[in-house]
């Protein structure tokens, strides 16, 4: 039988494809928990800030550089491919997690490890806030590799930051309205008016990381770019 051999570019896409879903994933978890971001400013006469949102929001700045170095390096049908396996996998370990909330703990004297209410409070998403992040990530994700894909048949390789934030602020506008309405306006647990309050707030958070996400961008152009032709 003979053997494949995967060069410097395949194990690399393997390496970034892995912690895209990781991160992906990762997000979609740990995304019961609320924090609050400090950072307070004035923009058109309004007020923004402090930002309250979840926690799941620290992993997805990684999302939005691998996306965008891997339609970068490896084109959009990648992207594209990855995405789907993505959301496929994300509603695989949200299936598993169900399955593992309706299985009783063990009662073990002294133990906290085994507490089924405090297992419940952690992993325990409402039905309608999965779908919506599942919907709210693939058509963000597609989204986002497709504007990448036209901006960049346009500039050739001029302009990174462009098509790398220009089209994850789009993407992004599209995710926020997706998860906050399905999650949250549909099952009757937010308000319309409570959605267009809460929803250019957390947009507004998501265009300050996608700015300050553009020097690691040409970080990440750069070392790969030297790992492919070292």
């Amino acid at each position: 039988m003979s053997k494949v051999l995967l060069g410097r570019k395949q194990w690399l896409f393997v390496f970034l494809a892995g912690l895209f879903i990781t991160n992906a994933v990762t997000a979609e978890l740990i995304s019961n928990k609320l924090i609050e971001i400090p950072i307070k400013f004035n923009l058109f006469g309004g007020e923004f800030g402090p930002f309250v949102t979840i926690v799941g929001i620290l992993p997805w700045p990684v999302v939005f550089l691998l996306t965008d170095l891997l339609n970068e390096f490896y084109g959009y049908k990648a992207v594209r491919k990855l995405s789907w396996i993505t959301a496929i996998l994300i509603a695989y370990c949200f299936l598993i997690v169900g399955l593992s909330i309706e299985i009783p703990a063990v009662n073990i004297p002294g133990s906290n490890l085994s507490d089924d209410i405090a297992y419940k409070k952690v992993f325990g998403q409402a039905q309608m806030v999965i779908v919506g992040s599942i919907c709210a990530f693939l058509v963000s994700q597609l989204l986002d590799a497709s504007l990448f894909s036209w901006i960049k048949s346009k500039t050739g390789d001029r302009y990174i930051w462009l098509r790398s934030t220009g089209s994850t602020l789009f993407s992004q506008l599209i995710d926020s309205c997706i998860v906050l309405y399905i999650g949250f306006v549909l099952p009757g647990s937010l308000s319309f008016v409570e959605f267009m309050r809460i929803a250019p707030t957390n947009y507004i958070l998501k265009i300050i990381i996608a700015i300050l996400l553009t020097p690691f961008i040409y970080l990440g152009h750069y070392l790969i770019r030297r790992y492919l032709i070292d």
